[in-house]
């Protein structure tokens, strides 16, 4: 089962935040990064996967909020499988958790990096 133009409304929702660029993804589908890193990748209408540290990973496949990643399943990505409305929404709150967590990152390696040796 999946969401028909899950896919376009995701990829619209991410292409519309800053830094986010996309691209076609090496096992299908479309990948979305801030800077080299990937925020996570669709599969059509029908899966998202995330990368996340182990401890978010924990806590969202904890409460019910996303699958452990349906190849990986003991490694820090989710899956967030797209088969009602309220998925693809769910699948966009992960994919902004991971997003936030990159830019801090992201933030603190530039503020690392500039300041003076």
């Amino acid at each position: 089962m999946s969401v028909k133009g899950a896919g376009e409304k995701i990829r619209a929702e991410l292409d519309s935040w800053e830094g986010i660029t996309s691209a076609p993804h090496r096992f299908g589908g479309v990948e979305f990064k801030l800077g080299s890193r990937e925020i996570g990748h669709i599969h059509g209408d029908s899966l998202v996967d995330v990368p996340l540290p182990k401890l978010v990973r924990d806590e969202l496949v904890g409460s019910g909020e996303a699958d452990p990643h349906h190849v990986l399943p003991r490694s820090g990505w989710v899956s967030v499988y797209l088969s009602e409305a309220g998925d693809v929404d769910r699948a966009i709150r992960i994919l902004r958790r991971s997003f936030e967590i990159a830019r801090e990152q992201k933030v603190r390696r530039e503020a690392r990096d500039s300041s003076p040796a």
